[in-house]
């Protein structure tokens, strides 16, 4: 079984302000600093941010659950990056594939679109999994990000 989420968040800040956090290391950084409570402690495993680049987010709490993803597309041209998980978080609980997907879209010269997509993939006997699958954190980290880089442009 396949499956496919997406969710729009327009920011305030243009395309390429918001790219250059979103593009490499940068977002793990804020997601530490802005969101650690929340969606958890980044970590990179290997790599500088472009393609290839391993990073570990470990989950906030006393869980110990944990993933790694790594970057498999960085277009800095269309403004795209896909990730990959590779171990832990989804796969964990029964999917074969888990990729997110991050487009900045520009809408005018002081604002943009962060697209967010979740595709997946499991096993069809497992098709009851497809509703652990959400967008929040990833609405969150774009409305997070956002707020950053207006902020950034304030100053």
């Amino acid at each position: 079984m396949k499956g496919e989420l997406s969710e729009e968040t327009l920011v305030g800040a243009p395309a390429t302000a918001v790219w250059s956090v979103y593009r490499g290391l940068e977002l793990g950084i804020l997601v530490d600093k802005l969101l650690g409570h929340v969606l958890g402690k980044v970590e990179v495993i290997e790599g500088d941010g472009g393609v290839g680049t391993i990073v570990k987010l470990t989950f906030p709490g006393t869980s110990g659950g944990y993933m790694k993803e790594i970057f498999r597309i960085m277009d800095d041209e269309k403004r795209v990056k896909e990730t990959e998980m590779i171990e832990g978080g989804h796969l964990d609980l029964g999917f074969d594939v888990y990729r997110i997907r991050l487009e900045i879209i520009e809408k005018d010269a002081e604002s943009a679109i962060i697209r967010s997509t979740i595709s997946y993939e499991l096993d069809d006997t497992k098709a009851e999994l497809a509703s652990l699958v959400t967008m929040k954190p990833l609405q969150t980290m774009a409305e997070e990000v956002g707020k950053y880089v207006c902020g950034k442009k304030l100053l």
